[in-house]
């Protein structure tokens, strides 16, 4: 499950609006590139449950109930906050049904490690998290391979092997680390992050 892989290839550069009009009338690439935009949203949920074995089975079931809720979904830019909230009641499901496996008086683990978040503290984290993914998505290629290379890789790379495989000089990494971090900043403010 490769939740924070490498940078997709870029794809048409659509908001949701434009990306669910386009799922409407059966596009697949659109598909693809929503499915794709939203992938680690819907897996942090699960993970952040507590429910990482149920995690790939429960990214199904949000896309699918997505799928044929297309038509009915009528405020586009609020498609984030939906498939949180889909996805969090999906989850909170497969925990009860877990519960009801269990022989009576006997703990799960994840009881015992964890407290459910609430869904306003999914929400909130969620949509944070998404800003910052949508905010890499508008840097340029090099910058966002670059800051999925520094942070997002595990483990991380030797700046050599990162100016390798950008084609830079070693000393350089710095300073274009810089730059790009200043674009992500500048980017993450227009889209209204705190």
């Amino acid at each position: 499950m490769p939740v924070l892989a490498a940078p997709p290839a870029r794809r048409r550069a659509w908001d949701d609006e434009r990306l669910l009009a386009a799922c409407r009338k059966g596009d697949q690439e659109a598909w693809a590139a929503l499915v794709d935009q939203y992938r680690n949203l819907v897996y942090s949920i699960p993970i952040k449950m507590g429910l990482q074995e149920q995690a790939p089975d429960i990214f199904q079931a949000v896309f699918l109930e997505l799928l044929t809720g297309l038509p009915d979904i009528r405020e586009p830019q609020a498609l984030a906050k939906w498939l949180i909230q889909v996805c969090y009641h999906k989850c909170l499901r497969c925990r009860v049904l877990e519960q009801r496996q269990l022989p009576l008086g006997e703990e799960s683990e994840t009881q015992v490690e964890s407290a459910v978040p609430t869904l306003e503290e999914v929400l909130i984290q969620g949509q944070r998290e998404q800003t910052v993914r949508d905010s890499l998505r508008l840097l340029s290629p090099r910058c966002e391979r670059l800051v999925h290379m520094l942070f997002y890789e595990s483990p991380s790379r030797p700046y050599q092997e990162i100016a390798r495989t950008l084609g830079v000089a070693t000393g350089s990494i710095g300073f274009i680390r810089g730059r790009c971090l200043a674009h992500l900043r500048k980017q993450l403010e227009r889209l209204g992050f705190e």
